[in-house]
């Protein structure tokens, strides 16, 4: 058999492996979705008046809400599995500084996503959702649905997960020789610029969530560009012992 067509067929059935583990994680946890959204909708809870339940708008609503939970937690119950098969696949074509630089970016890239996640669910989540309930009076109640809330809370969390991963971004960026640190310091003023339109994208058109937003953005630019000097700098300095400079 070709190399080619011996490496698909591994690939497909890794894939395989990924899409039968991932659909049996959905199944399973469809049965915890109900006290995982309990915890997921504590922040407009809290900020809602003592008492006030969450509705649901359409018969199928909290069944769909349940089964997006479902979805996407099996995503990441199912993730050292999905990992293991994708590292399974292409570790064998790696050198080993290859592996250990590839499995550091990978861990560093998952740290930064869950603090990400954690940054908006327990900062800006209270903050916004008390600024949008604010608005309240005895004439107009807030009762917030179930579907609804469930996509802003995900869209919230996955953009700060995301957004978090700026540094990442950057180390990958310089090490591959893309951009380097001075050309990405000399773009600053127009990464910046960025943050606070791409946080007026991904948020609610509200400025605290805007603004919790671009202002990480920023500092983990910085963080990255210090982060990808020191990572030159240890480079060179390992070149230098080995006698290449």
């Amino acid at each position: 058999m070709p190399p080619l067509m011996a490496h698909l067929l591994e690939l497909k059935r890794r894939l395989a492996i990924v899409i039968v583990v991932y659909v049996l994680g959905v199944l399973v946890l469809m049965n915890f979705s109900e006290p995982v959204f309990a915890f997921m909708s504590a922040p407009i809870r809290a900020a809602l008046p003592e008492g006030t339940p969450l509705v649901f708008l359409n018969a199928p609503d909290v069944f769909f809400t349940y089964l997006k939970i479902a979805l996407v937690l099996s995503l990441f119950a199912t993730a050292p599995i999905t990992f293991y098969q994708f590292w399974a696949f292409v570790a064998p074509g790696l050198y080993q500084n290859e592996r250990k630089a590839f499995l550091g970016y990978f861990l560093t890239s998952l740290v930064l996503l869950m603090a990400g996640a954690a940054f908006a669910f327990y900062v800006v989540f209270p903050l916004i959702f008390e600024f949008f309930l604010g608005f309240s009076t005895e004439l107009i109640q807030a009762m917030p649905a179930v579907k609804e809330y469930l996509t802003l809370a995900l869209k919230l969390l996955f953009a700060f997960g995301l957004s978090f991963q700026i540094p990442i971004i950057i180390l990958v960026m310089v090490q591959l020789d893309f951009m380097d640190v001075e050309s990405l310091a000399n773009k600053r003023r127009y990464v910046f610029v960025w943050a606070f339109i791409v946080a007026a994208v991904l948020t609610p058109p509200d400025i605290i969530s805007q603004v919790l937003l671009a202002l990480p953005m920023m500092i983990l630019f910085e963080a990255g560009l210090i982060a990808a000097r020191i990572l030159l700098r240890k480079q060179a300095a390992e070149l230098s012992e080995k006698g290449v400079f």
